[in-house]
């Protein structure tokens, strides 16, 4: 059975409740594209906050033990010596190529090369690995689960072997690109299915568990998901640390036999994407709208918190904006379900809706 043909199958047998979460994420996805051109003075600061968060948890499953606060302090300059520089060593490199994946993912290719210079980028700062940035491993490895000490604490599964690797990563590269391109499946079966046969190739001498979180997020802005440098994959991940090692395990110890079921790490993967959309879409909820709203939306907002109900000319006199943009305001945030339109023509007037449709 070739490469293209296992992979294949192993989405033709998908569980019903996999599909419903994927309906669930993509309305999600629309709610959080409707609402766009949020404050970027906030937009900045929450992709500021998901930086530090992302890197600190990210490199704690794999062993490191920087708290959010330390990586924020290492990364304004600021001395900590209780840790060991390999600790430190990885924080920076992961944080500073996250945050070229938030800046310029729309340049970035998916691709072999672009991969083995994310692992380059990754390890850049990494004494230890200097030897291997970017070249595919030379010897075995296997995959670890490690505590909150950085003690390994069991084998999870054998990984594939240094000279089928090569081959092995040409073939799932390929079959992804094509896969997304042609989009026989959904895009987030086809990053799923990627994720969990890089990590069972785990092609890297060390970094694949890091790299594999950074692909993620690259994969999903490519295809759409914007809210990811808004929302923690990479915390949500650490949270429920335990099931992604039990689900790693229970996928991956079916490959290659008659009956290969990624199910459990399709629903685990899923359930994190879906409560990142969660997540998102909250950040535009009555209780935090104010925090994401540009000056003039902001100033419609609140003047409409005081009115019971406003024509677009008492929006545009009692907040000081012009009319035209006041239309423009409150198309969104009918789109966003906190406004609605009472009337038609001249006789329109809006007014804030107190309980969600």
């Amino acid at each position: 059975m070739t490469v293209k043909t296992r992979l294949d199958q192993r989405l033709q047998n998908l569980a019903t409740s996999i599909l419903s979460d994927i309906a669930k994420i993509d309305e999600l996805k629309g709610m959080w594209t409707a609402g766009a051109q949020l404050n970027p003075v906030v937009l900045s600061r929450l992709k500021q906050s998901v930086l530090i968060t992302s890197t600190g948890a990210s490199t704690r499953i794999e062993g490191a033990r920087l708290s959010d606060e330390d990586v924020e302090k290492l990364m304004r300059g600021i001395s900590i010596e209780k840790f060991t520089d390999r600790d430190k060593q990885e924080v920076k490199g992961y944080f500073e190529l996250l945050q070229n994946v938030f800046n310029s993912w729309k340049s970035l290719s998916f691709n072999e090369g672009t991969i083995k210079h994310f692992h380059k980028e990754l390890l850049k700062y990494v004494e230890k690995d200097k030897l291997h940035r970017g070249e595919y491993k030379k010897s075995e490895n296997k995959v670890h689960m490690v505590n909150a000490a950085g003690e390994s604490v069991g084998i999870l599964f054998d990984t594939t072997p240094a000279y089928l690797t090569p081959t092995a990563m040409l073939e799932l590269i390929g079959w992804t690109q094509k896969a997304l391109r042609e989009r026989i499946y959904h895009p987030i079966l086809v990053i799923g299915n990627f994720l969990v046969e890089f990590l069972q190739i785990h092609p890297f001498t060390d970094g694949n568990g890091r790299l594999s979180r950074m692909l993620t997020n690259l994969l999903l802005l490519g295809e759409g998901y914007l809210y990811m440098p808004y929302v923690s994959h990479e915390k949500l991940i650490e949270d429920n640390k335990p099931d992604y090692y039990m689900v790693l395990r229970a996928s991956q110890k079916t490959f290659r036999t008659k009956d290969e079921d990624i199910n459990p790490w399709l629903k685990f993967f899923l359930k994190i994407i879906l409560k990142q959309s969660e997540m998102a879409v909250d950040l535009l909820s009555a209780e935090n709208i104010e925090k994401t709203l540009s000056r003039n939306q902001l100033m419609a907002w609140e003047y409409l918190q005081e009115a019971a109900e406003a024509t677009p000319r008492d929006i545009a006199k009692n907040a000081g904006i012009a009319r035209p943009t006041v239309n423009q305001i409150m198309d969104k945030f009918i789109r966003l379900n906190k406004v609605e339109r009472l009337g038609l023509g001249r006789s329109t007037r809006y007014r804030i809706i107190t309980t969600p449709k």
